[in-house]
């Protein structure tokens, strides 16, 4: 299938090889992608709403080498909403890039169409005239080291979550879609990232030093084997995270799935969550994100 036009939301998109495979092993096209974003659209456009995107992307499909895009590309279509962010040290050696907000469901065909499988998004947000916002949530990546696995960050993630509920944070899980285990957390107002930052190094650091043999707060892959590293540093301004609903470049296409408590209950029985799995969930959960929301 060389390529074929589609209509999405009134807005004409010319798409190609929708057929050519980007996950071999469960042989899911784009075609599949496709489908995929447009049936999770309305929770992944709320979770993608006033943030810059990078976007990694896997052309050949996920056993060749992907690659991050920041700045817009060639042919970008003129109804995407762009926002220039400065960047200062960055590697690309700019003052600023110039990112896409991602805002339509076509928005979304057109970044499955470019093989954008994974986007990531940080954790303060832009105002409808491009000005820089305090982030309205922390995030705290639990990272299991080998042998540990997802029911060990999921032990971990409990231990996460008391302390920062005792803090009156209201708090979602995600299972990554790739080793471990996302906790998303909000108290109905915004903060400077460096703030969060440094209360999720605080968090961190107090874990680590309760449950020395389980829990990790520093950066040492040498200390790694058989612990959790709680991943504070992703709500610095710089940083992001993926997308809670985005699919990730792994071997299978698994999806940053975001979980109910109730689900992760008994951390023997959690597992990633596959892309073909979401449209069941969503019927039966909804949308669990939006507990970060709620009055």
């Amino acid at each position: 299938m060389a390529s074929s036009t589609l209509d999405v939301d009134g807005r004409s998109l010319k798409v190609s090889n929708l057929d050519k495979v980007l996950y071999p092993e469960e042989g899911t096209t784009k075609y599949d992608v496709i489908r995929y974003v447009l049936s999770v659209a309305d929770p992944l456009l709320r979770q993608l709403a006033d943030r810059p995107c990078t976007r990694k992307r896997w052309p050949d499909g996920v056993e060749k080498d992907p690659f991050f895009e920041k700045n817009v590309p060639r042919g970008t279509p003129d109804w995407v909403r762009t926002v220039e962010v400065a960047t200062p040290g960055s590697s690309t050696g700019r003052d600023s890039l110039v990112f896409p907000v991602v805002e339509h469901r076509s928005d979304l065909v057109w970044l499955a169409n470019l093989a954008a499988l994974e986007l990531h998004t940080p954790q303060w947000t832009v105002g409808p005239r491009g000005g820089i916002r305090d982030a309205d949530r922390l995030v705290i990546d639990l990272d299991p080291g080998e042998p540990a696995g997802i029911e060990e960050a999921v032990e971990v993630g409990h231990l996460v979550r008391d302390r920062l509920e005792a803090d009156g944070w209201r708090t979602v899980p995600v299972t990554s879609g790739s080793k471990g285990l996302h906790l998303y957390a909000s108290h109905g107002r915004e903060s400077s990232p460096d703030a969060l930052r440094d209360y999720a190094r605080g968090i961190a650091d107090e874990l680590s030093g309760e449950h020395p043999d389980r829990v990790l707060s520093v950066m040492r892959r040498a200390d790694r084997r058989g612990k959790v590293f709680l991943d504070w540093s992703q709500n610095v301004r710089a940083k992001t995270t993926v997308t809670p609903y985005s699919l990730r470049g792994r071997s299978r296409p698994w999806v940053a799935a975001p979980r109910t408590w109730d689900e992760l209950e008994d951390p023997a029985k959690v597992h990633q969550v596959l892309y073909t799995d979401m449209a069941e969930r969503l019927e039966r959960y909804g949308d669990p994100m939006t507990a970060l929301t709620k009055d």
